[in-house]
């Protein structure tokens, strides 16, 4: 039986830093996982990626192809982009491709990809008009994008909690959307 194909995505928020766990509970759940990963991210996790690569059978990556090369990567069922910072949240919504995850969520939309996003960002970086703008653009979008009550909330400046990220909130929704069975 083939297992649904999740990637998952994170940027440079401190929970990224439990990807290693993220990632084999959704082998657990049932899922073929490819992680891909903002550039910072993957500098964050450099000790990591090897064990990345190892734990879901695919190359972590982090920068884009060369035009021709092959893809490394099945195609996709559902992204998971988790956490999803300030900066890269509104590069998408912008359509600002500059980093390959970035990029591939962008493209995603217009493939029909179902898509996962929970932000990682404190209550400074949600006062800016464009976080809003760019949430609202992102549903509008069809991207389940969970932030607020029932999703991610922010945390005051330097109180994050990394390791009370809500996971389960984004896995679930993968989950639901796919209707992946273990």
């Amino acid at each position: 039986m083939n297992r649904p194909v999740l990637y998952l995505f994170g940027s440079a928020a401190p929970p990224v830093q439990q990807f290693a766990d993220v990632a084999r509970s959704a082998r657990t759940a049932g899922f073929d996982v490819c992680v891909g990963l903002t550039p910072t991210a993957a500098r964050w996790l450099d000790s990591e990626v090897p064990l990345l690569g190892e734990l879901t059978g695919h190359p972590v990556r982090s920068e884009y192809k060369q035009p021709a090369e092959p893809d490394v990567w099945p195609p996709a069922n559902v992204i998971v982009f988790a956490p999803v910072t300030f900066n890269s949240i509104n590069a998408w919504a912008l359509g600002l491709t500059h980093h390959f995850v970035v990029g591939v969520v962008a493209e995603g939309i217009g493939k029909g990809i179902p898509t996962v996003a929970m932000p990682c960002v404190n209550t400074a970086y949600v006062q800016h008009p464009q976080f809003d703008q760019s949430v609202a653009t992102l549903r509008g979008a069809g991207v389940s994008v969970l932030y607020g009550p029932g999703g991610f909330e922010p945390n005051e400046p330097g109180k994050g909690r990394p390791e009370g990220y809500p996971w389960q909130l984004a896995m679930a929704e993968a989950t639901r959307v796919v209707r992946v069975t273990p």
